[in-house]
């Protein structure tokens, strides 16, 4: 061909192109069928749907052409992306192959529940639009919340399949914020402290637990899983400048038991589950706002959990917990010697039956460890139960997982037959697929023996406290216990715990700290712990951290000096039926107020920073009185922790309140009627 020929073939294609992007531009519709023939000429068939929250500010896009990809839009800008959405089996292809469409369809979802718990609120309401594309083997589902979004796959397929691995690349804006959950090992605790940084920022293979938060553009993502049953638990690790991939531990082929409690996996299978493929896997949960108060009351990991399978839930009873393994049964002012005895559990049992405190717990040292039958001679377990029993105080043990495993059914008879009501599994430090099923085996069998569980050294909250509703709290987080031996848990911790781990779920963070630092008056004594922040910091705690089983942390002896003190940490229930958040933002502040009954309490706290607010007490039902009964950090407040005010004042729903909060402080009151 002459050269002539060649260049007269490149003008007549430029003009074709020319001509072309014209007509698509003018033209979309002709655009659609020029994509069409595109992916039909290529063997590729593609799928596309948009799904909207019910108040159209969120979408989700869902292409689907020889794999899945989701794309979320916050109001038509797009804040996240996730390519390759797919179970791998062994032999490296998808376990759900086919991916030509048979039918879709949208539907628009509204229920009312009751949950047996009543944790932020006696009515959760769900309200969403549900995409389910259906293929031959399996559907896809979605459902897009005013609150965020969720996607899992349903097998339809009797067959038994090992799954390697769960695709998820997790692709976000530039700069995006991450509160990132950084973790060295998988055999963990899951109690860290949050990283926050740039994702470009984050070195590639560091990886994470859950839930991580993200922050584009100032809308906030937070990135949790519920409904886990018979699956390992998710991870994300770094891949590329701004993805996050899913990782998962692998199956358990071997284990070692290292010293009395800790069980390492020291050889693997090459699978993640091993299941039959005729099933539900767990939802993908994506929480969304550009609202930090949202996240405060998002219920999106409790909703898309299984359903309550127990008949009989009226023996589930949530309350506050007397612990003595922080204060180290460190009681003074006795005529007898305390430790892990008889005499030092009756004292806990007065002192919560003075107050109206539902439960003591046994911690570690009331049985010699290997054997939960084989209790320490200074403990008469008959006379501790019945003693309680006559003060209308309950007994709650510790046990190390293991060896309840070991002897379960020997162990929750005896405890049944003892009289216990409730159990502390502690140091399992995985959630591969083997030891996410021993939680459900737990649970089940707890339940049978009406235990409840709070669960310790574990991942976190992912659907089980519906499910198994005597699931009533767990820990998957770092708590106050850390103050024992560092000093990392700061108001700033704390003030970042309920926007990211409590959006999971309860978290039994353990507070109720009486000895209080200021910020550079804080010293580790182990024996003798103190917290850092105000005693109101401490005290907000209780109507901000979610824990239908919630700790006091403290010695008794101490508690029985603070009267005023007691005066509102007597009364303060841990379920709540309605919940308002009044000021909150991210890792600085939260105020919110809490009604249980007839009765509100307000609880604030702040970071190191010093603040001031106004705040409105319109949640009040008009044309009623009501006595406001506050503690607020007192004048010295920043040089001495435990320093505060208490004073009641005559409001209603017309009142308006100033608070002022020390740095590392905080603010209750308790609201009651006047009739």
């Amino acid at each position: 061909m002459s050269s002539e020929s060649n260049n007269i073939k490149a003008m007549n294609n430029k003009l074709i192109s020319v001509v072309l992007q014209k007509v698509i531009l003018r033209n979309k519709f002709l655009f659609a069928i020029l994509l069409f023939l595109c992916f039909s000429q290529s063997g590729i068939t593609s799928n596309s749907y948009d799904v909207f929250s019910p108040d159209k500010k969120i979408k989700l896009e869902i292409l689907i052409t020889n794999s899945i990809q989701l794309s979320a839009f916050y109001e038509n800008n797009i804040i996240f992306k996730i390519n390759d959405i797919a179970l791998i089996e062994n032999d490296q292809t998808s376990v759900f192959k086919d991916l030509k469409v048979k039918n879709s369809k949208e539907t628009y979802i509204e229920n009312e529940y009751y949950p047996v718990v009543k944790t932020k609120s006696e009515v959760i309401i769900e309200r969403c639009n549900e995409l389910i594309v259906k293929f031959k083997n399996f559907n896809f589902e979605c459902r897009v919340y005013n609150d965020g979004v969720s996607y899992r796959f349903v097998g339809k397929q009797d067959k038994d399949i090992q799954i390697i691995n769960e695709s998820l690349d997790f692709a976000f804006n530039q700069n995006t914020l991450l509160y990132f959950p950084e973790e060295v090992s998988m055999l963990s605790h899951n109690e860290r402290l949050y990283r926050q940084d740039s994702i470009e920022n984050i070195e590639k293979d560091r990886f994470c637990s859950l839930p991580m938060l993200a922050i584009s553009n100032g809308i906030n993502i937070l990135v949790t899983e519920s409904s886990l049953h018979n699956y390992p638990g998710l991870w994300l690790k770094k891949s590329d400048e701004r993805n996050l991939n899913a990782i998962f531990p692998k199956y358990p082929k071997e284990t070692e038991l290292i010293g009395d409690r800790k069980e390492k996996v020291i050889n693997t299978e090459d699978y993640i589950c091993s299941t039959n493929a005729n099933r539900e896997f767990p939802w993908r949960i994506f929480a969304i706002t550009n609202n930090d108060a949202d996240l405060l009351t998002n219920q999106l990991s409790w909703i898309l959990s299984e359903k309550n399978v127990l008949e009989d839930t009226e023996w589930i009873k949530p309350g506050k917990v007397a612990w003595d393994w922080w204060n180290a049964n460190n009681i003074y002012g006795v005529d007898f010697k305390a430790g892990v005895n008889t005499e030092t559990y009756k004292y806990y049992i007065d002192f919560a039956s003075n107050y109206g405190i539902e439960y003591i717990i046994l911690d570690e040292g009331w049985y010699y460890l290997g054997d939960l039958l084989d209790v320490v001679p200074a403990i008469d377990m008959e006379e501790i139960v019945a003693y309680g029993k006559e003060k209308n105080v309950d007994i709650i043990l510790w046990v190390i997982w293991k060896t309840l495993d070991e002897q379960l059914d020997e162990a929750m008879k005896q405890f049944e037959d003892w009289g216990i009501k409730g159990i502390k599994v502690d140091f399992m430090q995985r959630d591969d697929q083997w030891m996410v099923n021993y939680y459900e085996r737990i649970s089940r069998e707890a339940a049978k023996h009406k235990l409840l569980v709070d669960f310790h050294g574990n991942y976190k909250p992912a659907g089980l406290h519906r499910k198994y509703p005597n699931v009533i709290t767990r820990e998957g987080l770092r708590g106050l216990e850390h103050n024992k031996w560092a000093e990392y848990i700061t108001p700033d911790h704390n003030l970042t715990l309920p926007f990211i781990r409590m959006v999971a779920g309860p978290m039994d963070y353990t507070p109720g700290a009486m000895k209080n630092a200021a910020k550079d008056n804080f010293a580790i004594i182990f024996d003798s712990p103190m917290s850092r922040g105000t005693r109101t910091h401490q005290m907000a705690m209780y109507v901000i951290f979610e824990s239908p089983l919630q700790m006091l942390a403290d010695n008794p002896s101490n508690y029985l000096q603070e009267g005023e003190t007691m005066e509102f940490l007597s009364p303060v229930p841990t379920v709540w039926d309605e919940t308002k958040i009044l000021e909150a933002k991210i890792g600085d502040y939260i105020i919110n107020a809490r009604r249980n009954g007839k009765e509100w309490y307000v609880g604030a706290m702040n970071d190191w920073d010093a603040r001031e607010f106004n705040i409105e007490l319109d949640f009040l039902e008009k044309g009623k009185s009501y006595k406001a009964i506050i503690y607020k950090d007192g004048e010295n407040a920043h040089r001495h922790g435990s320093d505060y005010v208490k004073e009641e004042l005559q409001v209603d729903s017309q009142t308006n309140l100033s608070i002022k909060m020390a740095p590392g402080g905080g603010w209750v009151a308790r609201i009651i009627e006047v009739k």
